[in-house]
């Protein structure tokens, strides 16, 4: 699978819309997760990312001007024990409530659809990284129309055992901008990551689209310990 730059899929797509980036840096030393999302509405522009817990939720900049909560309000980001969650809707919920009964990543999701917004049928997008004792492994997920037909749910995991130093994997929810928006197709698009955290927080900000961007979430995990650092940018200050 070729390697594609992360930065250029960022910079030529000026509507990926939200999009999950899981890897492992080049020096073996940390899991890396990062969560970006983008709005074209006020209603999807009027937010930031706070951190709640161990995780984050998205919140509304000015709430005078909170339209409709359901599909943009929610915790992108949670950690159940050695495992952290990250998605682009209230799946992440879902996932944490099913695994802390002892179900699997793939069969929490079976219970959810891609997003109630036609005529686009947002893709549910999610990842879930397991750290533990030295070890990493990690999965993704999209759960998407067929074809934009809200009759059918086509569910696809993409598991990653042992990541190779320096490889990631890249998904969001829109092949691109268009009306109505066509969903991401094909596996996680295979991308470089970085040892320098701050590095590749700016790269990835400074990618995405200067009038669509919102908010920027980045975290590395420490593979060895489960120590971790996290950077948030919103673009609402």
């Amino acid at each position: 699978m070729e390697m594609l730059s992360l930065e250029k899929e960022l910079k030529e797509n000026s509507y990926p819309g939200r999009g999950i980036v899981i890897g492992k840096t080049p020096n073996g030393k940390f899991a890396v997760t990062a969560y970006f999302i983008m709005g074209r509405s006020e209603n999807s522009r009027n937010r930031v990312f706070v951190t709640d817990g161990e995780g984050i939720r998205t919140e509304a900049f000015d709430p005078s001007k909170l339209v409709d909560p359901s599909l943009i309000i929610y915790a992108p980001v949670r950690v159940l024990g050695n495992k952290t969650i990250v998605t682009n809707g209230d799946q992440t919920d879902t996932i944490y409530e099913l695994m802390d009964k002892q179900q699997t990543f793939e069969q929490s999701l079976r219970t959810r659809e891609f997003e109630p917004d036609g005529p686009n049928y947002t893709p549910r997008i999610s990842g879930i990284m397991h750290v533990e004792n030295g070890t990493y492994n990690y999965a993704m997920s999209i759960l998407k129309s067929n074809n934009g037909n809200p009759d059918a749910c086509n569910r696809y995991t993409f598991a990653y055992s042992n990541p190779v130093n320096g490889e990631g994997h890249f998904i969001h929810t829109y092949k691109c901008d268009g009306n109505p928006l066509p969903s991401f197709e094909g596996e996680p698009k295979l991308v470089p990551m970085m040892d320098d955290m701050d590095q590749f927080t700016e790269m990835l900000w400074n990618s995405l689209n200067e009038d669509n961007k919102v908010s920027l979430f980045v975290r590395y995990i420490n593979i060895e310990d489960g120590t971790y650092e996290t950077k948030i940018i919103n673009k609402n200050k």
